[in-house]
């Protein structure tokens, strides 16, 4: 019955055939070798692999002397690894767990490689699902850590998902197969020791097959995941607007805002609290800036703007270049924003390329009263973000020409000009 289960479940997922090679992650723990065992006794061709991660003295020399020993007697290809995983955590920055987990899916896929296996099998099982499922559930969580462990996960597969940790006991059982056992799994020392060992029992009282209703959620949930992503995507499309820039009414507008704004903008280092602080400023004020590690925010008018930290700190300089030619018969004004045409004798000064600033005020090409510039880039509806970066050119206190956008009209080239001057801002020294 168990075979029959492990192999039904395999063929249900499609993870790998009979003419497949298989590369067994091998503990030497009950559920590791279940699955060695199973899979040769349905007919796969396997090879193994095993970690020495050295963090319990003398049982981890022993698992791996136990794993050879199996291996050799049931004739398997074995692989062994020994890892600093301690080395490796402090030097990464990371947890002991997380090091082991990062250490042993680097190598694996090394190996299957080498190999050229299929899949790396790992003998996560139904038990263990649900333990995830709970984890992430008292953690606080999306619907995506809610649908339990993937059986297929790139070229990683599990195939015992569907069977229980005493299902795997009772099948070792009735074949006389021993296995090693980690003495820290016995100690209510880890969170999913907490849960193996205090929650679940708890729950059980209340519903004896607690396991089985909470994997069976999970499948449902992996299933209104694909629906969700799906929906979820198309919405962060629309909403797009351009690279990093999101419509505010098109958030509004879409059946759960707040969850379009965490699809857009987790990857990019926002934590849940922030993202409620974004949520409730789209209704609010324009100007807010938010902080990831990595990232601003900006909500601008109709806007976020998402801009790098790198991006806006970066300190850039500018260079003004100037040249004068003479006025040739049938000159047209070129349409050229990027270069600015003046009446060189109308310049009496120096010209000085600065930012503006609260108070600048010119004469737009083509009108005859002052504007602010403040009010021109308001009207020219630009971003906080690309106000910061506007420049000027003056002729002491006048503004001959706010850059890349409109000269002066007191400056402008009229029939009379006879010289040409001719202005570009270019980055660098």
């Amino acid at each position: 019955m168990f075979r029959r289960k492990v192999i039904r479940f395999i063929e249900e997922k499609k993870m790998f055939s009979f003419s497949d090679k298989v590369l067994v992650a091998l503990s030497g723990g009950a559920d590791s070798v279940a699955l060695l065992r199973v899979l040769l006794q349905a007919g796969y061709t396997c090879v193994a692999a095993h970690c020495n991660f050295h963090l319990r003295g003398e049982e981890s020399c022993r698992d791996e002397a136990f794993v050879r020993d199996l291996c050799g007697r049931l004739q398997v290809p074995l692989h062994v690894t020994h890892f600093d995983t301690e080395g490796y955590a402090s030097v990464h920055g990371v947890s002991i767990e997380m090091a082991a987990r990062e250490l042993r899916y680097a190598w694996f896929e090394e190996v299957r490689t080498a190999e050229k296996a299929k899949v790396v099998a790992v003998a996560h099982h139904r038990d263990d699902s649900v333990e995830t499922f709970l984890l992430n559930l008292v953690r606080g969580t999306g619907i995506n850590g809610l649908k339990g462990m993937m059986a297929v996960n790139g070229t990683v597969v599990r195939p015992l998902l569907e069977v229980s940790r005493k299902e795997i006991l009772e099948y070792l059982q009735a074949l006389g197969q021993d296995y090693m056992t980690d003495s820290t799994n016995l100690a209510d020392e880890f969170t999913r020791n907490k849960l193996r060992l205090d929650v679940i029992p708890l729950l059980e009282e209340i519903n004896p097959s607690v396991p089985e209703a909470i994997s069976e959620t999970a499948r449902r949930l992996a299933d209104v995941e694909r629906v969700y992503r799906k929906g979820v995507s198309e919405a962060c499309a629309r909403v797009t607007t351009g690279e990093g820039k999101y419509s505010i009414a098109g958030i509004l507008s879409e059946v759960s805002p707040q969850a379009v704004l965490f699809e857009l903008l987790h990857p990019y280092g926002f934590n849940a609290s922030q993202l409620k602080d974004i949520g409730r400023s789209l209704e609010t004020e324009s100007g807010r800036r938010f902080y990831s590690d990595g990232y601003v925010l900006l909500r601008d008018r109709d806007s976020l703007l998402l801009r790098r930290k790198e991006e806006l700190q970066a300190v850039k300089t500018f260079r003004l270049c100037s040249s004068v030619m003479l006025r040739g018969a049938g000159f047209e004004l070129p349409k050229d924003p990027q270069t600015a045409y003046l009446d060189a004798d109308a310049v009496k000064g120096e010209l000085t390329l600065r930012r503006w600033e609260s108070g600048d005020r010119f004469v737009p090409f083509g009108m005859k009263g002052f504007k602010k510039v403040r009010d021109y880039l308001r009207d020219r509806k630009f971003s906080l973000f690309e106000k910061e970066n506007q420049y000027v050119v003056c002729e002491g206190e006048n503004i001959v020409w706010l850059v890349n956008e409109r000269t002066d009209n007191r400056y402008r080239v009229t029939d009379n000009t006879r010289r040409i001057l001719v202005l570009r801002v270019s980055e660098g020294e």
